[in-house]
């Protein structure tokens, strides 16, 4: 059962790295504002960790385990404030988050065969805090080897 746990979770790491990198090149190689391309650049990083983290799981690798236990601790806070946002998921996520107002209540969201990177030192009016169940439960069975 864990070496399938951790299979899955080493195919979602690699198609989530190579598909986060593929879409941000793009707009790398595009001539734009240096805040952007910085941006881009630490995205481009995280996803390349990401793909790697998870080509190393898939090959049984005791580093595989812990990069990969960290590339799932960048997935799991959710922030979204005025003043700072961050969130980032790679393959996979299972989103439970809820806005800072009266009155809270919590939201649920999902997606499969994405990714998604946001750093912004700006964000929404209503601020919303978060965590992906999924990185969280990943990284409970790549600690619980």
């Amino acid at each position: 059962m864990r070496q399938i746990l951790f299979r899955l979770i080493g195919i979602l790491e690699v198609a989530g790295g190579f598909y986060g990198m593929a879409t941000l090149l793009p707009r790398l190689l595009a001539f734009g504002p240096l805040r952007t391309a910085a941006i881009g650049l630490i995205a481009f990083a995280f996803y390349a960790f990401v793909l790697v983290a998870g080509v190393l799981l898939l090959e049984n690798s005791e580093r595989g385990v812990r990069f990969s236990s960290v590339a799932q601790l960048l997935q799991l806070p959710l922030i979204a404030t005025p003043i700072f946002s961050y969130a980032m998921h790679s393959g996979a996520c299972i989103d439970l988050f809820a806005a800072v107002h009266l009155p809270t209540r919590p939201e649920l969201s999902w997606q499969f065969g994405s990714q998604n990177f946001r750093l912004a030192f700006a964000g929404p009016a209503v601020s919303r805090l978060g965590v992906n169940v999924l990185a969280l439960l990943s990284w409970l069975v790549l600690k619980l080897r």
